[in-house]
């Protein structure tokens, strides 16, 4: 491809990628849009851009989002959530920093299996009625749920969209996730839990005379199908023992679409209703992404960026992963770190592709996974959960600012990345 043809490239990107940084105009039309206009003016590889997983859309990452969704669409409607929430309300009995923390916990251990998103859109909800029944400000509570959700998240490949773009583009397992991910979120989520005490401290209310209103909640009443509750937590179970098996070898995409279809299949939902839970304007996003960077790859931004990465860094690779671990976290943090994973990936393959050592190798890959989740923690634009959960609080009457977000959010992914940064280079690099 000609000079021309990678700077008009780059243009269109760069284009697309303020209006979704700036949310000017819904992501999705900038996304289609964008696509539209590298198809048109031959940017992509014509017909290949549906085929090829390195220049073109990675249905794998379409389709694990998409049996996913499904799972998750079915077990909301038992009201497996409400009842988890009600449940730890209770046993908190109104103490502000104890329901925190069992807000948090419950949000961050479900995240790695049901994807932070959809959990945020299932316990905001229940967390605004319990703080309405306390008569205490919901904000503390959620920002700290959200923050709570991109670590949990970060420890699995279905837990963050940024994990499932990075597995796909570096033949990553779900097992490699849980070895190398899910030991540094477990000791960041641990002093994070510590570290909401100092930052929301003097947001704690408590109010006696309205604890009994939260006692008098019968988490019982909040099951609406128990039968179909044990199914789909059974099918659940085997969807992710599944991921897991290093003897079922086939793509995570193809084991999410079959555990959807058996819970649809058994949750006797109308077809119409299944399809209702599938966020699709999410996975047209997805696509047009894939399509936008296909066009950067294909005109050779992307080789071109990772040639003078390397040149750069040379055989320093620690100072490489340092740079990818805080740069993605900085960067990650004012642009959704969705289309930045995206963006990113392939140039992190380029700077992989020449190490022999493994080890080395996957430092890269983590260093970069991590930055990349725990840099959505940065500011209330910078992970779909962020968005999802702050939209849901002001439709509910507890509205979030940017700032307000923000200047938790800064803290929480200072503090995690330079954590993770210790690990990587002690596991990797020492």
């Amino acid at each position: 491809m000609s000079t021309a043809a990678a700077f008009l490239a780059i243009a269109i990107f760069a284009v697309a990628f303020f209006f979704i940084a700036t949310e000017r105009i819904d992501k999705v039309k900038v996304v289609l849009v964008a696509s539209g206009l590298m198809a048109l003016t031959g940017l992509i590889p014509g017909s290949e851009v549906f085929f090829s997983e390195h220049e073109g859309i990675d249905w794998n990452v379409i389709f694990l989002l998409l049996g996913m969704m499904i799972i998750v669409g079915v077990i909301r409607q038992t009201g497996l959530f409400e009842y988890l929430g009600i449940w730890a309300a209770k046993r908190s009995r109104g103490r502000p920093y104890r329901l925190m923390v069992m807000l948090m916990l419950i949000t961050a251990v479900a995240s790695p299996i049901l994807d932070n998103v959809t959990i945020i859109m299932l316990v905001v909800p229940v967390t605004i009625v319990v703080c309405n029944r306390l008569h205490i400000p919901a904000q503390p509570y959620l920002i700290a749920e959200i923050l709570a959700s991109n670590i949990g998240g970060a420890a699995t490949l279905i837990g963050d969209p940024p994990n499932i773009i990075i597995a796909n583009r570096a033949g990553l397992s779900f097992n490699d996730f849980l070895v190398h991910m899910a030991p540094i979120v477990v000791i960041v989520f641990v002093l994070f839990v510590l570290l909401t005490w100092v930052l929301f401290r003097k947001e704690f209310r408590y109010h006696a005379e309205h604890v009994e209103a939260v006692m008098a909640l019968q988490e019982g009443r909040a099951i609406k199908d128990k039968k179909l509750l044990i199914r789909c937590l059974i099918i659940l179970a085997i969807v992710i023992f599944a991921f897991a098996m290093p003897f079922i070898t086939v793509n995570p995409s193809v084991i999410a679409l079959l555990g959807g279809g058996v819970m649809a299949l058994v949750s006797g939902m109308d077809a119409p209703a299944i399809v209702g839970e599938v966020e699709w304007s999410t996975l047209v996003f997805f696509a047009g992404l894939f399509v936008m960077v296909s066009g950067l790859v294909h005109t050779g931004v992307i080789t071109a960026i990772g040639d003078w990465a390397i040149s750069i860094v040379g055989d320093n690779y620690f100072v490489a992963a340092t740079a990818l671990l805080f740069g993605s976290a900085v960067l990650g943090a004012f642009f959704d770190n969705i289309p930045y994973a995206a963006t990113m990936a392939p140039i992190v393959e380029g700077l992989t592709d020449g190490i022999a050592d493994p080890r080395t190798e996957g430092g890269m890959w983590w260093a970069f996974a991590l930055g990349a989740d725990f840099g959505g923690n940065g500011t209330a634009v910078a992970a779909s959960a962020n968005v999802v959960g702050i939209s849901l609080a002001g439709r509910a009457g507890h509205p979030i600012t940017f700032w307000q977000f923000t200047r938790y959010g800064i803290v929480v992914t200072i503090f995690s990345t330079l954590v993770a940064w210790g690990y990587v280079y002690l596991r990797y690099f020492s």
